[in-house]
Parts: structure tokens; C-alpha cells; sequence
């Protein structure tokens, strides 16, 4: 199609398509179409090396379809396609409609993703962590330099956890508290006994005796 039958709105854009395409690289496809013209509906391309395209190229099957239903209301944002030969591409169609609301063509920039995949893949298998019982989880820890800090952070965790102010706990509330900071190990720091009874509301007393009644029917 000579520039002559083409829109004047597409004429004005041509030069963006080069201009996106060199901005985000060369793994980056940016793609101009008339659509008015399906069999031939690509009047400029940059990185056409993407999915093997030149000027002159036809619509793809999605273009074909919005064009069959009239699927103009939104642009298509950050959809997976995938090329001839397999690699990855993440897709935008932005629709350009002229002063009559009428679509004359659309911008489209396909990204080759493929080397991301690959890295995201790597990443998450370098990155990723299992408990003992080999069950993905992620925790938090406290790094700090007294022992105090890690008591407070801890006993602190556990509380947030429950989520309800301690004025308003009942026994069976505090005596699962309890459970939960001994198998966090929290008892093994000296004064935590102390600490946890002072935090509680409660004797230093009533924690030994929650300790032991987990102790006994664990």
C-alpha cells in the first residue's frame, strides 16, 4: 500500500515505531498496521528479526480477530505470545482510533522475553529455600546484637500472630502463646520466663505451670 492511501494519523506515527524500538532495544519489536489493509497491514516495523516480519506483512490471527469483533474498547496489555520458532514474547496492541472514534490501525510491541525466562527460572532456583520438611516456606529472623533483641522479636511475632490484646485473652489463649514460644526455643534464653510472665499479665508461676502442662500431653 503507497503512503498516499494510508492515514494520515498512521503517517504521523511512523516515526515513533523506530524511536520505541531503539529506546528498549533490539529484542524489542515495534510494529505499525493498517487496518484497512489486513493481507498487507504492517507499514513499519523496527526489529522485525523478532518474529521474522517486514513491511507488507499481514495481520496475525489476534489482529484478524479484533478486527472480526470489533474488540476496540481496550488495548491489550501485556500478553503472552509465542513466535514461529518458540522463544517468548510479551505483547501490547494499542488500537488508534481517528476523530470519529473509528480504528485506523495499531501500535504493537512485542518484547522477546525468552533470555528473562531462562533467568527467572535460574534465579528462583538459586534463591529458593525449603524447612526440614522439605515445604517452601519463608520465614524472617531477628539479627541482633543482645540476646534481649531477639527475645522481644520473637515473643513480639507470636503475639502480632494471635492478634488480640493481651486484656482480652483468655487462659486456653495464653497457654497456646506459651506452646508456641517453646517450640520457638524462647525459653532457652535466661529471663524469658520473666519477660513472657511480665507480657502475659501473669505470675512467673503460671508460665512453669503452662509449661508443664504442655510438657506432660505433648
Amino acid at each position: 500500500m503507497s503512503n498516499e492511501k494510508v492515514h494520515p494519523l498512521l503517517l504521523n506515527m511512523i516515526p515513533l515505531v523506530d524511536g520505541i524500538s531503539r529506546t528498549l532495544g533490539s529484542n524489542c519489536e515495534v510494529v505499525l498496521h493498517d487496518i484497512k489493509n489486513p493481507q498487507h497491514s504492517v507499514i513499519a516495523i523496527s526489529n522485525g528479526h523478532v518474529t521474522g516480519r517486514k513491511v507488507g506483512s499481514p495481520m496475525t490471527e489476534r489482529g484478524l480477530m479484533a478486527i472480526r469483533n470489533k474488540e476496540y474498547e481496550k488495548n491489550l496489555i501485556k500478553y503472552k505470545n509465542v513466535t514461529n520458532d518458540g522463544r517468548t514474547l510479551k505483547s501490547s496492541t494499542l488500537f488508534i482510533k481517528d476523530q470519529s472514534d473509528e480504528v485506523v490501525g495499531c501500535l504493537c510491541i512485542n518484547l522477546d522475553i525468552s533470555e528473562f525466562v531462562v533467568a527467572k527460572k535460574v534465579i528462583t532456583e538459586l534463591t529458593e529455600t525449603i524447612d526440614e520438611f522439605g515445604k517452601y516456606k519463608e520465614t524472617q529472623e531477628t539479627y541482633g546484637t543482645n540476646i534481649n533483641d531477639i527475645l522481644y522479636s520473637v515473643v513480639g511475632k507470636v503475639l502480632e500472630g494471635i492478634g488480640k490484646p493481651v486484656a482480652y485473652m483468655n487462659k486456653e489463649e495464653k497457654v497456646e502463646i506459651v506452646k508456641i514460644l517453646d517450640e520457638k526455643g524462647t525459653f532457652l534464653i535466661k529471663g524469658s520466663v520473666e519477660y513472657v510472665a511480665e507480657v502475659l499479665c501473669v505470675s512467673r508461676y503460671t508460665i512453669y505451670n503452662y509449661l508443664d502442662e504442655i510438657r506432660t500431653y505433648k
